[in-house]
Order: structure tokens, then C-alpha cells, then sequence
């Protein structure tokens, strides 16, 4: 049986469909009518004998199979897009100034930003980490470029990256204690995460006490790891010696996105979202 060859241009246009949630949003992307990327996927499903989206009169759904391409057609393209731009493109010169959200990965962000600035050697690039809200307000009086942080609940604002369960977390064989308050660690007010989780425990009726604040999320790992209180973390960043504890209030998930400027820094903004996101599989 001879392996077909994958076209780009098709898997392209699936990508931003499945991206994008739906035939109309990824067209409008792209520059096409809605019928010609109908047409190109429903090619690609024919090359592939398999179905990867399944329609509806409202909205598009991955299969099994598309999750699959969906992975393998990210890497391809980006891939594609950087030998491209490596080749044919001039080199991307000048400053980026980016603000990096402390709750962002934060076993891979220095990869990331090595692998980035390698990719970009005349890029200067200067990294700026905080607090998602506190550096969107800086990128919004100019004084950053781009910001990856994370969206509120019900926010539109910036484009998505990936999306992660936040989760309670302490020390191996920690237990809440009985018969007082739940001690709890957190960052100041304005965290998102700690407003959900305050929320979550007091619609479970449990009472806590946070006996620990501190304005960087290092701070507050010490004092988790150290045994003094629990706290919540995104679960793709747990660092050593703290592990998930399922038996606190469910805290849903958390969007992390890209904020700021994309449409014009796009030479910029699309390898350093699929290097996120190869970090994370």
C-alpha cells in the first residue's frame, strides 16, 4: 500500500477550523469562502479514508482520529513555516518586550525562551514575569508587546494557547486538618486563582484561614512544599515535592492566551505559540 502524501495547504485549513471552532471562523482566517475549506477538509478526510470533524447545523467537533492529525498537523506546519521563514523571510530584527504570567509552565518557560531566542538571534528579546492582570495593564499603556497570561472567566480578549485544570496541591501524605480551619496559601488579591478557590471552598461550606500570601507564586510553592498550607496551581507547573489533592473542591480550568498585538507581530507570535505548545505534549 503506497502512504499518500499529506498536503499542507489542506491541513492547514483544518487546523484553523478545528482552532477556531467552526467552517465559518477558520474562512474568515484564512481568506476563503466557507465551501472551499469544507471542500479542502473533506479532501483531506478522503486522502486519510478517515473522519477527523464531525459536523453539526452550529458547530464542529474533533473525532478521535482528529485530535490524532490535529498534533501531528500543528508540528507539520510549523515546521514548514520555519524552514519558510528561515529561507525566504528577512530576519526578524528590532525588540520584544514580554510579560510572562508566574503561573505559566514554570518547569518550561526557560526552555522555551532559549529555543525562541535561538530561533530569533537578532531579536532582542526582554522578558518581563508577574501577575497576569498586572502585566495585560502594562502591555495596555505600552509598555509591553506581548503577554502570556490568562483569560477570566467568560473573556474573549487574546488568543488561546491551551487550557489546564487548576488543582489544590501540598505535600505528599498531607492531610486538611481536623477540627480548625483549612490553611490555605495564596497570592494577593486580583489572582484569579485565588478568587476561585475561595469561592470553591466557601460554596463547599469549608472553613479556611490563609495563613501565608505572598506576590510571587514561588513564594507560595515554598510554603506548600514547607507543609504550612495548601494552595492551587495550574497542573501542567507542579514543582517538586507537591502533588495534586483531589479531595478539595473541584476548581474547573484555567485559558491561558496570548495578549497584545498579534496581527502585526506574526513572524513572531505563531513559533513561539507552537513551541508552547510542543512543550506541553
Amino acid at each position: 500500500m503506497r502512504i499518500p502524501d499529506l498536503d499542507l495547504d489542506l491541513l492547514r485549513c483544518f487546523v484553523q477550523v478545528a482552532e477556531r471552532g467552526g467552517f465559518t471562523a477558520g474562512a474568515a482566517a484564512l481568506g476563503l469562502t466557507q465551501s472551499a475549506v469544507s471542500l479542502k477538509v473533506k479532501r483531506l478526510e478522503e486522502l486519510l479514508q478517515k473522519r477527523v470533524l464531525e459536523r453539526s447545523s452550529r458547530s464542529v467537533a474533533l473525532t478521535r482520529e482528529g485530535e490524532t492529525l490535529l498534533a501531528y498537523a500543528r508540528r507539520m506546519l510549523a515546521l514548514n513555516d520555519e524552514a519558510v521563514r528561515r529561507m525566504v523571510a528577512p530576519p526578524v530584527t528590532g525588540r520584544l518586550r514580554l510579560g510572562v504570567a508566574d503561573h505559566f509552565v514554570p518547569r518550561n518557560l526557560a526552555p522555551i525562551l532559549a529555543r525562541f531566542a535561538a530561533h530569533f538571534p537578532e531579536l532582542r528579546l526582554e522578558v518581563e514575569v508577574g501577575r497576569s492582570h498586572e502585566l495585560r495593564a502594562a502591555q495596555e499603556r505600552g509598555l509591553l508587546d506581548l503577554v502570556l497570561g490568562k483569560r477570566r472567566d467568560g473573556e474573549t480578549e487574546g488568543r488561546p494557547i491551551w487550557t489546564e485544570p487548576i488543582v489544590w496541591v501540598a505535600p505528599p501524605g498531607w492531610a486538611p486538618p481536623t477540627g480548625r480551619a483549612l490553611p490555605v496559601a495564596m497570592l494577593p488579591q486580583g489572582c484569579m486563582f485565588r478568587d476561585r478557590a475561595l469561592a470553591a471552598l466557601a460554596r463547599a461550606g469549608l472553613a479556611f484561614e490563609v495563613v501565608y500570601t505572598s506576590a510571587s507564586l514561588l513564594g507560595v510553592a515554598a510554603a506548600a512544599q514547607a507543609g504550612l498550607a495548601a494552595t492551587v496551581l495550574g497542573r501542567s507547573g507542579l514543582p517538586a515535592g507537591l502533588v495534586e489533592h483531589a479531595s478539595l473542591p473541584g476548581l474547573g480550568t484555567a485559558e491561558m492566551a496570548v495578549f497584545g498585538d498579534a496581527t502585526n507581530q506574526t513572524s513572531i507570535v505563531e513559533p513561539l505559540i507552537e513551541m508552547i505548545r510542543e512543550s506541553l505534549q
